[in-house]
């Protein structure tokens, strides 16, 4: 063979090896690199149009993350600052959808807007928001393919016992407003809502991502919640999701990094991060510190404003009245029949027991609060107790 021949076979097969080490094999890879052709297909399909229910899966970068999660708490901490409530933000999410597996959304970054706002309103200076958009939207065109497919916003609330991860309805009618814009033209859009209080005090990201229903949609199953649950009672669907719960429904949330990035992560892991474990104790920090009174207060308050006299008196109540009505029902005289005495005995009784339900209630979310502030003190004086032990 000839020489030169034989060092182009030999080139040619190291450059085959390298596109084989450099090939993705990881799934989460994937989501760096798409087919323009096959997503182009995707979007002049819309398959999402006919199914108010098509997409069931959100993958989200962690640029994306930290970056909603930075801004999000930004604003509590400026509404914090200036010693009022903590102030909601929102910005755009930018991405595609899947066209490998097309019930998929793919979040890869997110943009901040210039909004302020509070529970009941927005500040906001819509020309200047409208301008932000189109700017941003000229510079994207030029130099990507993906579009703004969604939006996020905050719910900066109290931390209590449910997450703040739902769409109220101001929400809904925005959701629905995009998605009749651009979910025709091949851009299906997402709502994503951020809890930053709970991230906090749970340590952990607290978000979730919606789509809105057409107001033609009706769900098949009853009392069905975003989540794909069945909550018979209306009080705990108003609590957990709103009162727009049959409105919409919530879409998987999973977070995808690169092969090689997870594989650095394990490593400063493994050599850094379990000094931090061991030397950090979560709620023995600044925010979480701030923050337990006020957690304390709210459960005080929930208990105090149980009436503890009135549920026992009224447990007793309607033991009596059920034995007063089976005693006069037993000896049928008196000014009114045995029938009428058992007919309102049974009424007081129906309604004790309503109201027994209803305190039973109380008394349990109430109950649930100390345990859960009990259970993390406890907690953080064992951790206190066993680096005591392992350091002095």
């Amino acid at each position: 063979m000839d020489p030169s021949a034989s060092k182009l076979v030999a080139l040619d097969a190291a450059k085959q090896k390298r596109l084989k080490r450099t090939t993705p094999t990881d799934a989460a890879d994937t989501y760096y690199t798409f087919n323009v052709d096959k997503l182009e297909a995707l979007r002049k399909k819309t398959p999402w149009k006919n199914d108010p229910k098509w997409f069931n899966r959100v993958a989200v970068s962690p640029s994306a993350i930290m970056k909603m999660m930075t801004h999000c708490h930004s604003g509590v901490e400026k509404g914090l600052k200036k010693g009022s409530n903590p102030i909601e933000v929102m910005g755009l999410l930018l991405g595609r959808p899947n066209p490998s597996s097309p019930k998929t959304l793919i979040v890869t970054d997110v943009f901040p807007l210039p909004i302020e706002g509070f529970e009941t309103r927005v500040i906001a200076d819509d020309e200047d928001v409208v301008n932000h958009m189109i700017a941003l939207g000229e510079s994207l065109e030029n130099t990507r393919r993906e579009k703004f497919m969604g939006w996020y916003h905050s719910h900066p609330f109290d931390v209590g016992l449910h997450s703040h991860c739902f769409l109220s309805q101001t929400d809904i009618s925005t959701q629905l407003q995009w998605q009749r814009a651009e979910d025709p033209h091949g851009n299906p859009f997402l709502a994503v809502v951020v809890d930053p209080l709970r991230s906090l005090a749970k340590k952990n990201p607290e978000l979730k991502a919606f789509r809105a229903y057409p107001p033609e949609y009706n769900s098949p199953i009853p009392n069905e919640c975003p989540d794909g649950s069945v909550i018979l009672k209306e009080r705990t669907r108003l609590e957990k999701w709103g009162s727009c719960w049959s409105r919409y429904y919530e879409l998987e949330m999973e977070y995808f990094m690169s092969k090689n990035a997870r594989h650095v992560m394990n490593i400063l892991t493994h050599n850094f991060l379990w000094m931090r474990n061991l030397g950090n104790t979560p709620s023995l920090e600044s925010d979480t510190r701030l923050r337990y009174p006020e957690r304390v207060q709210t459960v005080a308050e929930k208990i105090t404003n149980l009436d503890l006299p009135n549920i026992a008196s009224t447990g007793s109540a309607s033991s009596n009245t059920r034995q007063s009505g089976a005693i006069d029902g037993g000896g049928g005289g008196g000014g009114r029949s045995s029938s009428t005495d058992l007919v309102v005995a049974q009424g007081a009784a129906m309604g004790s027991s309503l109201r027994r339900t209803t305190d039973k209630e109380e008394i349990s979310k109430a109950c649930q609060g100390v345990v859960e502030l009990a259970v993390e003190k406890v907690h953080t004086n064992i951790m206190h107790t066993a680096k005591k032990q392992l350091f002095s």
